[in-house]
């Protein structure tokens, strides 16, 4: 991704560069409304804003602002305390209070959100790791602004009545696919629950894509697209490689933690990668060693964690503009599980 430049935001305003270089550097000599705009149209560009820049204040920022962090199984891997940490991280720049909810992986009909989320004491939610259908519903009745990280393949982005961030998963899915059939791939298989994450059914649409842009029609057999109980992932991959019939050249997982699992009993089954079966993964876990030689897509969760921060903290400020739906970049790092 491109760095943004001080000389860029000043063209884009008609300014010097002196001026906007005063704004971040702390010198006086500029005046508050046209501070105010170098920092919106800064935010605006993407620019890296320092950690320890002091945001101008307002008669409006002087009261506490109480923002929540909605959040299921956060301790499962590193990736969400990361992206917590740093969403911390920037509103201890904006005189943001960080309300840290827990939330259960599943709801009945019996559930309604904690009070916290519904007593009026939060101007706004951020949504990690929620993927049921009833709690995000629930979420989306509420009338806070909102900010998702991710949604269930069941509830649409329009249904949220909120702002959605997704990391970029359709074309480096579909680049990785690509990449494993000009190696000589012809048997590929995906494995993943396709109806449990809007990211995990664009990585499936990615896969299914690169296998059509070559000719091919995608095989339903050689695919684990059904939903995966959460402590059951290793029994029902090692049903479904049982029940195959013939096993195919490369999988192209939804996670790297799936891809890690089928690793291990690829190998129990005496099966090489990527020899015999060529596996890549997405998240770039480094959390499992197995990981370490994994072709998997980098997510930049610390840039997930500062996107999430300014766009709530946007959405409480105009709470009536469009919502959004805003993908961020990522990259795809071929190792060794593909031969690379």
């Amino acid at each position: 991704m491109k760095k943004v430049t001080l000389q860029e935001i000043a063209n884009s305003l008609g300014i010097s560069r002196t001026t906007v270089w005063k704004v971040f550097s702390g010198h006086e000599g500029v005046s508050d409304s046209l501070r105010t705009k170098v920092i919106a149209k800064a935010q605006e560009l993407g620019y890296a804003i320092p950690e320890d820049f002091q945001y101008p204040s307002s008669a409006e920022e002087t009261t506490p602002v109480n923002i929540a962090v909605a959040v299921c199984r956060p301790e499962t891997s590193l990736f969400w305390m990361t992206i917590i940490h740093q969403i911390a991280k920037v509103f201890s720049t904006h005189n943001v209070n960080l309300v840290y909810t827990y939330l259960p992986t599943s709801a009945d009909k019996t559930y309604f959100l904690p009070p916290t989320l519904t007593n009026g004491s939060v101007h706004g939610i951020i949504v990690l790791n929620v993927y049921n259908e009833r709690l995000l519903r629930l979420l989306a009745e509420t009338q806070i602004p909102k900010v998702f990280l991710d949604t269930s393949s069941l509830v649409s982005p329009d249904e949220l009545n909120g702002d959605l961030l997704l990391m970029e998963s359709r074309n480096s899915v579909r680049n990785i696919t690509a990449h494993l059939l000009e190696k000589g791939c012809t048997l590929p298989g995906f494995m993943g629950d396709i109806g449990y994450a809007q990211s995990n059914r664009e990585r499936y649409e990615g896969f299914c894509q690169a296998l059509m842009d070559a000719g091919k029609t995608p095989n339903p057999s050689l695919c684990l697209t059904t939903p995966l109980g959460i402590d059951s992932y290793r029994e029902e991959i090692d049903s479904f490689l049982s029940s195959l019939s013939r096993m195919p050249d490369a999988f192209v997982c939804a996670s790297d933690y799936v891809a890690c699992i089928l690793m291990q009993l690829l190998e129990k089954r005496g099966l090489r990668v990527p020899e015999d079966v060529a596996v890549s993964g997405f998240d770039n876990n480094i959390e499992d060693l197995l990981a370490e030689n994994l072709t998997t897509v980098q997510v930049f969760n610390e840039e997930l964690g500062s996107r999430l921060a300014l766009q709530i903290l946007y959405r409480i400020k105009y709470p009536h503009t469009p919502h959004e739906v805003t993908y961020l970049e990522s990259k795809v790092l071929y190792r060794a599980s593909t031969g690379d």
